[in-house]
């Protein structure tokens, strides 16, 4: 077994170099014979079979993600906290709001009421029958895009104009992505809340910096 391995990390070579001498006098013919031997030492990782830029990659990205696990313990999230993390999402700078606002969700519905409490027929408290009749999107666009289109000519028995009026202003004029299907607000009375707060948060994402 040693003997095997020690082939595995050694090879050798030898080559011959013959030199003639011919003495003036026509004497004897000196024939000198002199043999190199070169031993070459073959590391073990060089002698095996190169491995292919390919493999290599993937066993350096698994030696990251290995790396990174340990480092950072798993959080877990839930919709009140997306993402899991302890730090707040939306920061306020008016204090009233962020003493009312206990949880990222509780502070994204400040931040709704805050914008929209100036407009008739909208009355945000949470974030699923309050916007069953899509006034309270047409309202939280038009105080962000007031040109856009008339509020006051809005009511609450034109659900699905609400909907295609809010949804395509906001994917039109701000580039908010339309996440919510017309169809599916219009057949539910309580919308699922969590689709509801997903859109807003986009909405959020989009007019943060802005009054």
């Amino acid at each position: 077994m040693a003997e095997r391995e020690a082939a595995q990390h050694k090879s050798s070579s030898s080559s011959e170099q013959r030199t003639e001498t011919k003495s003036k006098d026509g004497g004897a013919t000196v024939t000198t014979t002199t043999t190199k031997v070169t031993t070459r030492t073959v590391s073990g990782s060089a002698a095996a079979k190169n491995i292919s830029p390919l493999a290599k990659f993937k066993q350096l990205d698994k030696q990251a993600a290995a790396q990174q696990a340990q480092k950072s313990s798993p959080t877990t999230s839930t919709p009140t906290t997306p993402g899991g993390s302890a730090q707040p999402l939306f920061k306020f700078t008016d204090p009233a709001l962020n003493a009312r606002a206990a949880t990222v969700k509780d502070q994204l519905l400040q931040w709704c009421k805050h914008k929209t409490q100036e407009y008739e027929n909208v009355q945000i408290n949470n974030f699923s029958s309050s916007w069953s009749d899509g006034l309270a999107f047409c309202a939280l666009i038009h105080h962000f895009l007031p040109d856009a289109f008339d509020y006051t000519t809005l009511t609450k028995q034109t659900r699905r104009h609400n909907f295609e009026l809010a949804f395509s202003v906001a994917d039109e004029k701000a580039g908010i992505a339309p996440l919510l299907d017309v169809e599916d607000m219009v057949e539910m009375s309580r919308p699922d809340w969590k689709c509801v707060f997903v859109y807003v948060q986009s909405i959020y994402r989009r007019f943060r910096n802005c009054q």
